[in-house]
């Protein structure tokens, strides 16, 4: 019969995302993890597997987090206008807590993704599934006519993931407000001003 697992594998991931996200991938050591994590080395390996594939698990963990508090951040203000600005302007992680740290998946991106197909796969599908809910919030605004037809959605929504992901690392050094501000304010001019493609 099949050994019970003495402790909660979600919440010991979970706590394991965020060594990893403070800390990143090279600098976080096993006994970092399994302090962290509350665990002993052969149940973390028999659960995760070695230190990669606890990583890509936090990754995804995180991936997924990251992606519903988006979705929720963007759907829950009528005003497609007002949910971005919202959502640059208050926060872009689950755990607002972790400002500092930056964005996991951003600092994967860095990190491995360079020297690493796995993790450059995980890390700009993240990016593309962000564009792709931008997208949809952009085509709500055209479909309520808060945002003129002419507008290129597909091109924005990429160019506001790009915003939305410097921002995150920018947030790392504490910037003066006004410059965020203006960052925001120069992006969001696009959902009135039809991008011209040359």
């Amino acid at each position: 019969m099949a050994r019970i697992r003495e402790f909660d594998e979600q919440k010991a991931l979970t706590e394991a995302m965020y060594l990893f996200w403070e800390k990143g991938y090279e600098a976080t050591t096993l006994n970092d993890l399994t302090t962290r994590m509350g665990i002993q080395k052969p149940s973390l390996y028999s659960t995760y597997g070695d230190k990669s594939s606890l990583f890509e698990a936090a990754l995804r963990n995180y991936n997924q987090q990251h992606a519903k508090y988006v979705r929720s951040k963007l759907n829950k203000i009528t005003s497609v206008k007002a949910a971005f600005r919202s959502l640059f302007q208050e926060g872009v992680f689950p755990d607002g807590d972790h400002g500092r740290s930056g964005c996991f998946c951003v600092n994967t991106m860095v990190e491995l993704a360079p020297h690493d197909a796995k993790f450059e796969i995980l890390t700009r599908e993240h990016q593309q599934y962000l564009a792709a809910v931008f997208e949809n919030t952009l085509n709500r605004g055209v479909t309520s006519g808060e945002i003129d037809e002419t507008v290129d959605c597909h091109a924005i929504a990429q160019t506001l993931v790009v915003t939305f992901v410097g921002i995150t690392v920018l947030k790392k050094s504490n910037p003066n407000q006004e410059w965020i501000d203006n960052c925001i304010d120069s992006a969001l001019s696009l959902l009135t001003s039809p991008l011209i493609h040359g």
